[in-house]
């Protein structure tokens, strides 16, 4: 098949712009077949783009080359068309588009290897294995455009409050967080690391730069394959000077507020797509101790010991209790990383908090340490090399303001926002411990 040249054609609307009020007006558009149907004579073609469908209808008075563009016409060719708008009740929107002239700029297989109008479900790796289609079903492209305005509304936010956005390295020396859950790189024949968070260049940049913000992805070789996991993740990061864990807190739980009312107010379209409804929480959280928790847990039959990371069975139990976002406070000081403030009250207690939405952790923070020999003393309690920390040591040498931040996962909230239960649904190119492809 030849195929035509997009020449000076330029789309006048999207299909959602299309509506009864335009009857008689000439649109040209842009897009895919999504679906075929031949009624004695009358060929329907279901045209998707970006924002939506829209009917085409090719009558049998049709002049000739539209008929003949229409006959050929399969699913997922991409094509575009001029026709007239029309008002009509017989489609759901109460409009069509009859064309006038019709364009093929691409075909596609004829054997698809998944069902993009999605009335045949298909497993996740299949349609993983076929991501680039999988994508193109409007529930993918709902869930992803609820990402993108989350995303915008947090960074808005975040500019008004007076934070700059910064870019740090993701190839490093060094182990951020301190584990082992490492990727290693060749540098140029030395030994590097891909990093597992911004997390002590932030720290530094608030020397300078004060409130600072990134939005990047980070990596984590972790074993773990379950539906909240990733190897490579994208993460929401703030650092702020002159602030503690009760500050950046409240910040958080504006941020998660503002993103909500957000997504409500302009994905409207898109959480009927996807069948699910944002509820705006209100401020501040509720915010439990890790003792609180431990309590709670344990009338409910759950022991954890006091000092250990509360166990995912226990997280279930306790989303139940705690349907809604909460604040987990004052972890056991040994369960946190290295740069988390002990209280200085109580030491074995630190200024370290989760954001829990049910039972999955959305975000993690605290109140960091601005004091070297301190910071000294963690990194040595953890077991970690000091020379490997020499220049994050040296600035504070300089000048380190009391600072506390948060690290928002933005996959698992993108999970909160669009009711998904997988986070590789909400993940353009997942990447875990089994899948390196496509």
């Amino acid at each position: 098949m030849k195929l035509d040249s997009i020449d000076d054609w330029v789309r006048t609307c999207y299909s959602v712009n299309v509506t009864p009020f335009m009857d008689g007006k000439e649109v040209t558009l842009f897009g895919w077949v999504r679906e075929i149907r031949d009624l004695g004579g009358i060929r329907f073609i279901i045209l998707q783009d970006r924002e939506g469908t829209i009917q085409v209808t090719v009558p049998r008075k049709a002049n000739r080359e539209v008929l003949s563009k229409s006959d050929a016409l399969q699913k997922r060719y991409s094509i575009g068309l001029k026709g007239i708008v029309k008002k009509t009740v017989m489609s759901p929107r109460g409009v069509e588009v009859v064309p006038k002239e019709i364009k093929i700029l691409s075909t596609a297989a004829t054997q698809l290897p998944i069902d993009i109008t999605g009335k045949t479900p298909a497993k996740i790796e299949v349609r993983l294995n076929a991501r680039a289609l999988d994508l193109c079903q409007e529930q993918n492209i709902a869930a992803f455009k609820i990402q993108h305005h989350a995303l915008e509304a947090i960074r808005n936010f975040l500019f008004k409050k007076g934070f700059l956005e910064v870019h740090t390295p993701r190839i490093i020396a060094s182990a951020t967080e301190g584990g082992a859950a490492l990727f290693t790189v060749d540098y140029f024949g030395e030994k590097a690391f891909l990093a597992q968070s911004p997390q002590l260049y932030k720290e530094q940049l608030v020397m300078s730069l004060e409130k600072v913000f990134e939005v990047g992805p980070f990596f984590r070789a972790e074993e773990s394959h379950t539906r909240r996991h990733l190897s490579e993740f994208v993460s929401v990061d703030i650092e702020q000077a002159f602030a503690d864990a009760k500050e950046v807190m409240i910040l958080l739980e504006q941020v998660i507020q503002h993103a909500c009312i957000t997504v409500k107010e302009k994905c409207a379209n898109e959480l009927a797509t996807l069948k699910h409804k944002v509820e705006v929480p209100e401020v501040p959280f509720k915010r439990l101790t890790y003792d609180e928790v431990l309590s709670d847990l344990k009338k409910e039959g759950v022991e954890v010991p006091w000092g250990e990371d509360v166990p995912t069975e226990a997280f279930r139990v306790l989303g139940k209790l705690y349907p809604n976002f909460y604040f987990i406070t004052d972890w056991p000081t040994n369960s946190k990383a290295f740069y988390i403030k002990p209280r200085e009250d109580k030491a074995e207690l630190c200024e370290g908090f989760d954001l829990m939405w049910r039972w999955i952790e959305i975000v993690s923070g605290g109140t960091r340490i601005a004091e070297k020999d301190l910071l000294v003393d963690r990194l040595r309690e953890k077991g970690l090399n000091l020379q490997a920390f020499k220049y994050h040591l040296q600035a504070f040498d300089y000048g380190m303001p009391p600072h506390a931040g948060w690290a928002i996962g933005l996959e698992r909230l993108t999970m909160m926002l669009t009711g998904k239960k997988n986070i590789r649904e909400v993940t353009f190119y997942p990447r875990d411990r089994v899948r390196l492809t496509p």
